[in-house]
């Protein structure tokens, strides 16, 4: 038995209770610690009219619906559907600027006509994108609802009548012609009846007389949107002499206040959530750098990614011109613990953001970085990054870290992540591994996925649940980083680097003390 389409209602969601979760939108705690708040005003930036960050602040929890949105960026990745829809927003954008000005505007006869204009730009809009969408080979479910939806909408008796009532009003505002005597201070308005335009008689005869270039006295009217009192006056007489038309300008500006349809409104926002990021990383893909549909899956825990990177950092070295360096990861089996060692400013962060980083992008129905990934569907993301004392809470910096660690073990599910950056640098080595080993304990019977950047290296063969990654540096030269983190044993230098650097006696530090 075929399941019949739901009728349109969202290009965002495929049910209709699936959006109930925008009404209590929230920012999560760790767009901060993995730079998506810098991601997603890279993303919205010039569209803040749409207001997608609440889009953004919710996760999907369902993969159908994930899916349906994967397929409609796959339509608009073609380039003439994106381009009807790019066309469509100017036009709606257009519109909402005239509904603006006409409710900024006073003047009764001028608010009406800037009223007419907006329903007339509407109605051109919703025409253009239903005949547009019709002719293309649109594959997703989304977007085959909403071109049915267009269809039957356009065809309706409720638009024909909009489009056919806005088209008469107009034509017969355009139609209206009328005479201005001035003489002194007394102006007469009154109805075209032939007279001959002097205008044109007297450019002319004056024609003959001009030798080369001449000054030009020709006056210029102010470009202000808002009537004179003088203007106001002249058309409040010009509306006396056709009172049909101005009755049936007033008319409709009052039948047709609520005309615009709110689901053709919706889409015109929520279609933006898939535009934006596409135009986002159009620059990532011009330097050559990939992005992938990744299977998703809410039961399989072997996740994976190749040439992954973090995006907010590549969005910065882009600008500056500099290389950005890929990764790649995979869990198999009972592996679920990436435990991450190595010199410090080696890329252990940035690995750890991009993880939390991709798995959020994939539950909005994003493509991720990288040329092929599969994830996993979690319930939450959680971070636990250095972060400075809080005099006004009278704790010290380890009592902190404990602290926040206890609350996110006991909010945490085995369909949770974790990342870890760092963790309880604040105390000596034997007590920071006691607390290490205490806390992936945790982890590994909540069978949670997690990512624990650290210093000591006995945390990474805790066990079968836990895989050793290491930032690898320079063969030749151990100063240089290669940015570059790799499954590998840890080699048992972090700790002594990390003390080395602290203590002022890296190779790099001693030599600048003797050259000095």
């Amino acid at each position: 038995m075929v399941e019949a389409p739901m009728p349109f209602h969202s290009i965002l969601f495929d049910k209709p209770e699936s959006d109930a979760e925008l009404n209590d939108v929230y920012k999560p705690s760790f767009f901060h610690d993995l730079n998506l708040d810098q991601v997603f005003q890279s993303v919205t930036a010039g569209r803040e009219e749409y207001n997608l960050k609440p889009f953004l602040s919710v996760p999907l929890k369902n993969i159908k619906t994930i899916t349906y949105r994967q397929e409609i960026l796959q339509d608009l990745e073609g380039e003439a559907l994106r381009r009807f829809i790019e066309s469509f927003a100017r036009n709606m954008q257009a519109m909402r600027e005239h509904l603006a000005q006409a409710d900024k505007l006073s003047f009764k006869y001028q608010k009406e006509r800037w009223f007419l204009d907006a329903i007339e730009i509407y109605c051109h809009a919703v025409s253009c994108i239903a005949d547009e969408i019709l002719h293309l080979d649109v594959k997703s479910m989304g977007f085959r609802a909403f071109r049915k939806y267009l269809k039957t909408y356009i065809n309706s008796d409720g638009f024909k009548s909009l489009l056919a009532e806005t088209k008469k009003i107009k034509d017969e505002l355009l139609s209206i012609k009328y005479t201005i005597n001035i003489r002194g201070r007394t102006v007469t308005v009154r109805k075209y009846e032939s007279e001959s335009d002097y205008s044109a008689e007297i450019e002319e005869t004056f024609r003959k007389f001009q030798q080369g270039a001449v000054k030009d006295y020709q006056f210029s009217f102010h470009d202000s949107t808002r009537m004179s009192h003088v203007e106001e006056d002249v058309f409040n007489r010009v509306a006396r002499l056709y009172p049909d038309i101005f009755h049936a300008l007033r008319d409709y500006y009052t039948r047709q206040r609520d005309c615009l349809d709110q689901v053709i409104l919706r889409f015109d926002r929520e279609v933006q959530f898939y535009v934006a990021y596409l135009a986002f990383i159009e620059k990532f893909r011009s330097s050559g750098l990939k992005f992938c549909y990744p299977h998703i899956s809410d039961q399989s825990k072997e996740v994976h990614a190749y040439g992954t990177f973090d995006l907010s950092l590549a969005n910065k070295l882009i600008h500056e011109n500099s290389t950005v360096v890929c990764n790649d990861f995979y869990l198999k089996g009972h592996e679920r613990i990436f435990v991450i060692s190595g010199p410090n400013q080696g890329g252990k962060t940035t690995f750890a953001r991009f993880f939390g980083q991709i798995h959020y992008l994939a539950s909005l129905g994003y493509k991720v970085p990288g040329s092929k990934a599969q994830l996993f569907l979690c319930d939450r993301i959680f971070t636990h990054f250095e972060t400075e004392e809080n005099i006004e809470d009278l704790r010290g910096k380890l009592q902190d870290e404990l602290v926040r660690i206890h609350e996110i073990l006991q909010q945490a599910t085995s369909n949770s992540i974790l990342i870890v950056n760092e963790g309880f640098m604040s105390t000596t080595l034997s007590d920071a591994l006691y607390l290490g080993r205490e806390v992936l304990q945790q982890i590994i019977q909540r069978d949670m996925l997690c990512v624990y950047v650290t210093f000591i290296d006995e945390l990474s063969t805790l066990g079968d649940a836990t895989v050793s990654m290491m930032s690898i540096i320079n063969a030749e030269n151990p100063t240089l980083r290669t940015y570059k983190i790799v499954r590998r044993p840890a080699d048992g230098r972090a700790y002594a680097i990390a003390i080395a650097e602290k203590y002022g006696l890296t190779y790099e530090s001693l030599k600048r003390r003797i050259t000095q």
